[in-house]
């Protein structure tokens, strides 16, 4: 199954979420891979702390695949080359987790019909060998997206499952951009439509995360006075309705993950011993993702028998 990490803007936690719940379907035991197709800024080795690509791999990166520069992208096997301690102990029962890498000082490029089959290639292969594949997207209506949107299009590509994840904060701003990137000129579904696919199947196919919500009845919050803890409940409540009306309300949203300090401070990858050992992390954190993780795959999560 491809899983397509999309957000209007950056800073959304799209990408710390993604790694996130690509590390917890490995824990699960199902094989993934993790494909930085954020061509501006492909980081997602940090996250996972992979030395030597944390700006991407200065060989045989996506960027170059795609170009017809190489014949085979590069791969990184996370449980091996990582430097995170929890990480390297990799538990028995987890499967396979992989990182493609996009290049060093890569950027954002207009992809051809030779790229397009490239990239068609690339899918079909990685849904041959892996359970999951994660697809971590540039922000905004990108060349990226817009790859991804005709590679699930083109005929080959007929019988591959794709699911989309649409990554928003819980701020007015982030909410509006979110649904336009869904439903609005050049969002998604019309750009999808736009390409061949069939308008009810791609809407049934996106779900929203919102990342980074504060929870007001959260012991984080609790030594706010009465007045703001009043206030971020009717900011709640606003945004709530204000997302109903944009039709990314709480009947498409796969999950939310709360307000993480840690997360504000270093994007990583939150394990047990995060919240159990260490306990620098909310178990509320680690739960939310595990639930998420889990729904990416079930079907009646996305309206499906």
């Amino acid at each position: 199954m491809l899983v397509f990490a999309a957000s209007d803007k950056g800073g959304t936690g799209r990408s710390v979420t993604s790694a996130n719940l690509a590390y917890q379907r490995a824990l699960a035991g199902d094989h993934v891979a993790y494909v930085d197709f954020d061509f501006g800024s492909p980081t997602a080795a940090a996250v996972f702390d992979v030395p030597g690509a944390m700006r991407g791999t200065e060989e045989n990166g996506l960027h170059s695949y795609l170009e017809g520069m190489v014949a085979e992208p590069a791969r990184i096997d996370v449980w091996r080359q990582t430097e995170h301690p929890q990480l390297r102990a990799r538990p028995n029962q987890a499967g396979r987790l992989v990182l493609l890498p996009g290049d060093a000082g890569g950027g954002e490029f207009a992809t051809g019909e030779d790229a397009l089959e490239r990239c068609v290639d690339l899918l079909l292969r990685l849904n041959g060998e892996f359970d999951v594949i994660v697809v971590d997207l540039s922000a905004g209506r990108s060349y990226a997206v817009d790859m991804a949107l005709a590679a699930t299009a083109h005929p080959r590509m007929r019988y591959v499952p794709f699911r989309w994840l649409v990554f928003h904060r819980w701020t007015r701003q982030h909410v509006i951009a979110a649904a336009g990137l869904v439903h609005k000129d050049h969002g998604i579904i019309r750009g999808g439509v736009e390409r061949g696919h069939d308008e009810e199947a791609l809407q049934g196919a996106i779900r929203l995360v919102r990342a980074a919500v504060p929870d007001p009845d959260s012991p984080l919050w609790a030594q706010g006075s009465p007045a703001q803890a009043a206030w971020m409940q009717a900011c709640d409540e606003t945004l709530r309705r204000l997302a109903a009306e944009h039709r990314i309300g709480d009947s498409v949203v796969l999950g939310t993950v709360p307000l993480e300090p840690i997360l504000q401070w270093r994007e990583q990858l939150i394990t047990e011993e995060d919240v159990l050992a260490t306990q620098i992390a909310n178990k509320e954190t680690l739960e939310a993702l595990e639930e998420l993780a889990r729904r990416l795959t079930d079907d009646d999560c996305w309206g499906r028998p």
